[in-house]
């Protein structure tokens, strides 16, 4: 049989069996699926069934009955030399898979309010918004756990019926990926602890038309008789422990947005009422990251320490609303992606 003719066979029939193959053969089998763009999966327990296997996108060699060169052949080994194990193993491997990209999402997320009040600083000479402590406190403390949290979380329930993912295209971190997180998401999240910095420094005396061009006045020890929008002069101390205290809300703010990013990152399809909160390590992650934040804000001596300052009751409230909006927004996203598969959000936000 040439070329063309069996990728004409292959092209126009769903289910073909092929009897009597030689190992050549069975090779020609293979190259031609691929040929097709098909992902090619080939058993075997043989030696001539080595080739094959060898070649095959994945192949599957029998632990009990196969041979030593078709195990070293193969990708993968059935202990039990049973196939319905290759279902599990591929439910398995898409449930690691999904997992990861919701780490990855989730982690990369708090990036943008991270890097942005430094930008913010550069840019319009304000007060720093956020300090390098508390970016250390998001990354190594309050956003630690959450994120391991997401590798136990179960199967969605449309798992087992997507088509196989394209290797090409669909990488662990794609653009979809960093769209979501950092343009989306990740925006929102800023927003939220732009909005308790301003707020903070507003209620101190400083309205947001007021700080723009300040920073060298601001940061300079010499100036001990600052004025702010309604003539109240200040010392270069009173105005750092203000600075602090935006620092802090600024992290205060990412960890409340950050509730409702963890909980939208158990699924990538489903809606979180299908899905439930069944993961017991998220729901940990959760308190955690709050008592953290909690901990760092109020414990004596942390002003000294690592410059964080505790904020008023009120001044957690600010960014509940963005979180909020996160939440809705997001479910917003994959209601219509569930309502029109393969659509425009599909193919835009869906990673």
């Amino acid at each position: 049989m040439k070329d063309n003719h069996l990728d004409e066979i292959l092209r126009y029939h769903t289910e073909i069996v092929f009897a009597r193959t030689s190992p050549q053969q069975k090779l020609f089998i293979v190259e031609g699926c691929q040929r097709q763009g098909a992902i090619v999966a080939v058993t075997g327990d043989g030696v001539n069934d080595s080739p094959a296997l060898k070649k095959a996108d994945i192949g599957v060699a029998m632990g009990i009955a196969g041979s030593d060169v078709s195990k070293q052949a193969a990708d993968m080994i059935l202990l039990d030399d049973n196939f319905a194990s290759i279902v599990t193993g591929v439910e398995e491997g898409r449930l690691i898979f999904d997992n990861l990209k919701k780490s990855i999402a989730y982690t990369l997320t708090s990036n943008i309010p991270e890097i942005s009040p430094f930008l913010f600083f550069i840019i319009f000479n304000v007060p720093l918004p956020l300090g390098t402590v508390t970016i250390l406190c998001i990354d190594l403390g309050t956003d630690m756990v959450p994120a391991i949290s997401l590798a136990y979380e179960q199967a969605e329930s449309d798992i087992m019926k997507r088509q196989p993912r394209d290797p090409k295209k669909d990488k662990l971190v794609n653009e979809r990926l960093i769209s979501v997180s950092y343009g989306q998401i990740g925006m929102i999240q800023a927003a939220a602890g732009f909005f308790a910095y301003f707020i903070i420094l507003a209620e101190s005396g400083f309205k947001s038309d007021h700080l723009f061009g300040l920073r060298e006045q601001w940061d300079s020890k010499a100036v001990n008789d600052l004025e702010d929008s309604y003539g109240q002069e200040w010392t270069y101390k009173a105005r750092k422990e203000v600075e602090y205290t935006c620092h802090t809300a600024f992290f205060v703010s990412i960890v409340v947005v950050q509730w409702a990013d963890l909980i939208i990152c158990k699924t990538r399809r489903n809606s979180i009422i299908h899905q439930g909160m069944k993961n017991h390590v998220l729901n940990f992650g959760l308190l955690f990251e709050t008592c953290l934040a909690a901990f760092l804000s109020y414990c004596p001596g942390m002003p000294l320490l690592l410059r964080l300052y505790p904020l008023k009751l009120s001044w957690w409230f600010p960014a509940l609303p963005f979180s909020l909006l996160i939440f809705v927004y997001d479910e917003a996203r994959r209601f219509i992606l569930r309502r029109n598969p393969g659509g425009w959000i599909e193919l835009e936000t869906y990673y």
